[in-house]
């Protein structure tokens, strides 16, 4: 009897909680097959069988286990009562491997399904080949299973069925629900909470706000998209650029990306800025490093990667570890003014905010033009005003007038020496 023990995800986390169970109870499994997803406060891992065999699951999905003990049994001595079924399933393992796509057991939709039949937005979800079945033997849409779902098993098609109104039925007006509802917290949602709550407790946190004219910004990345697009397979945001700006910003200012450690402070020259993402789990901060060392088109293509890989429960503890700064955008759901909360043991993040088209003064005239209101939450102890309001201040001129990021300075300072 082989062992199933959960791994270390990473130092200081000693218990995670069972995601999800890939397998079901006295299911053959192959060796590297998929078994569990597992989460720590951090992030999502993978639980995979070291041996081939039957499988006896010991602990159910949201149970919170500790580190090192055993979640399940591998009865290495069982034949498999379907070889024909397996060997189809390892060979699909084995091309997805080879593709370096999704894991055991996961097939992406696009080979599930007909093409003609899948819409765009469909395009990402992974079905398992039991739940793929169950739908093609009662004729179940992904439209009735989905609900935010980037991966559908069996027990959710059957969810499906069970809810979904049948074809020669007429739809009922839905009747809204006035129960309470009581749902546990993730791990990540608890890590969040004690962390918000001892930032606010520990730190002598304060917020400067400024704001931005992106006319310049906008015209430019309006002139190069198609050119952009063209080369990279991307579009080019507004992220990249911000986060290009607040490296060289932090160049002028480096205790804006200081830290305390103990009665010292660390001053940080290695620029790994932290990205705030919105994940189904809650909010993930992955890591784009050396950002003073990389162009707008690789940031960009970073961002997009790390953000795809946090909503998909991919990212690794290495890709959210080492940040300096953090920037998060309240805008993309349509804020217009907030004081973000420090991600520790970091000491400011940066707040970008919703563009609004608003009368400002320029050159003696009136104008419209697209402004961002942007708020520097900071560290007190170790960040003074001086420092902080010059952040913004860089951070404003170098988005203003984007040529200075080529160089961090003015044509014209260049040529006079200033």
């Amino acid at each position: 009897m082989y062992a199933v023990i959960v791994p270390t995800p990473g130092e200081s986390i000693t218990e995670v909680e069972i995601g999800s169970w890939q397998v079901e109870e006295g299911q053959y499994v192959e060796h590297n097959q998929l078994l569990a997803e597992i989460e720590s406060d951090k992030a999502t891992l993978e639980l995979v069988a070291d041996a081939a065999g039957v499988v006896h699951l010991l602990a159910a999905e949201g149970d919170t286990v500790a580190v090192g003990s055993t979640v399940a049994e591998i009865d290495t001595e069982a034949t498999n009562p379907n070889p024909t079924t397996t060997n189809t399933v390892a060979s699909t393992q084995k091309e997805d491997t080879e593709k370096k796509s999704v894991p055991e057991e996961i097939v992406d939709s696009k080979e599930a399904l007909k093409t003609e039949e899948r819409k765009p937005e469909h395009k990402h979800v992974k079905i398992t080949p039991s739940a793929q079945a169950l739908m093609d033997d009662h004729g179940v849409s992904l439209d009735d299973v989905l609900a935010g779902l980037s991966r559908i098993q069996k027990k959710d098609v059957t969810r499906a069925m069970n809810t979904a109104p049948q074809q020669d039925s007429i739809p009922e007006e839905p009747i809204a629900s006035r129960e309470e509802e009581l749902v546990a917290m993730s791990p990540l949602r608890k890590k969040l909470s004690q962390r918000l709550v001892s930032v606010k407790n520990e730190t002598a946190m304060l917020t400067t706000f400024n704001e931005i004219n992106l006319h310049k910004i906008m015209e430019i990345r309006k002139q190069y998209q198609p050119a952009f697009l063209k080369k990279h397979g991307f579009k080019l945001g507004f992220m990249s650029l911000f986060t290009k700006a607040v490296s060289e910003a932090l160049k002028h200012h480096p205790m804006i990306g200081a830290s305390i450690d103990g009665d010292k402070i660390r001053i940080h020259h290695k620029h790994h800025i932290s990205i705030a993402v919105q994940t189904p789990k809650g909010l993930m901060v992955p890591v784009v490093k050396d950002v003073d060392l990389k162009g707008i088109a690789q940031i960009e293509g970073e961002i997009k990667e790390l953000a795809t890989k946090a909503r998909n429960k991919k990212i690794s503890l290495d890709e959210m570890e080492g940040g300096i700064f953090t920037i998060t955008n309240g805008g993309t759901f349509g804020s217009m003014m907030s004081t973000p909360i420090i991600n520790p043991p970091q000491s400011a993040i940066l707040g970008m905010h919703n563009i609004i088209e608003r009368p400002i003064a320029e050159d003696g005239q009136v104008v419209i033009r697209p402004m961002m209101y942007v708020a520097l939450s900071y560290d007190h102890r170790i960040i003074d005003g001086k420092d902080s309001v010059g952040f913004l201040v860089k951070l404003k001129k170098l988005l203003e007038e984007p040529t200075l990021l080529l160089s961090g300075i003015s044509p014209y300072e260049s040529l006079f020496d200033l």
